[in-house]
């Protein structure tokens, strides 16, 4: 059997990798093998915090209505609650954005809810 070569098909696939490694410190940018386990590693971030960035946001959201619920003397489980049972269905995504960008119609759902608790 002869010999193989890798030439051509290993040298694109090293360039790649390490195209992938750009700005990374140390010798994780300019060795193959370094920079190669790097590179696996930050896919593996990327996978994890793909899924985490769903979380924050969410988190982050329910931060800024239950701030602004709280500005109109509700707390936010109780705002939700009683937009529930009024029948508005908006996520916390657009609530958030409105409680941020439109304080007098959060103000105004935030009475809303109040009504629809009592």
């Amino acid at each position: 059997m002869p010999r193989v070569k890798g030439g051509t098909v290993t040298r694109k696939r090293r360039k790649k990798v390490l195209k992938l490694a750009k700005g990374y410190r140390g010798s994780k940018h300019r060795l193959f093998k370094a920079a190669n386990a790097q590179v696996m590693v930050s896919y593996r971030y990327a996978f994890r915090d793909r899924r985490a960035k769903k979380r924050n946001f969410r988190s982050l959201w329910i931060a800024r209505i239950n701030a602004a619920a709280r500005q109109n003397d509700i707390s936010y489980s109780q705002l939700m609650h009683g937009l529930k049972l009024a029948n508005i269905d908006m996520n916390r995504k657009m609530l958030a954005d409105i409680a941020i960008s439109d304080p007098t119609s959060f103000a105004a759902l935030a009475t809303t809810a109040k009504q629809a608790l009592a």
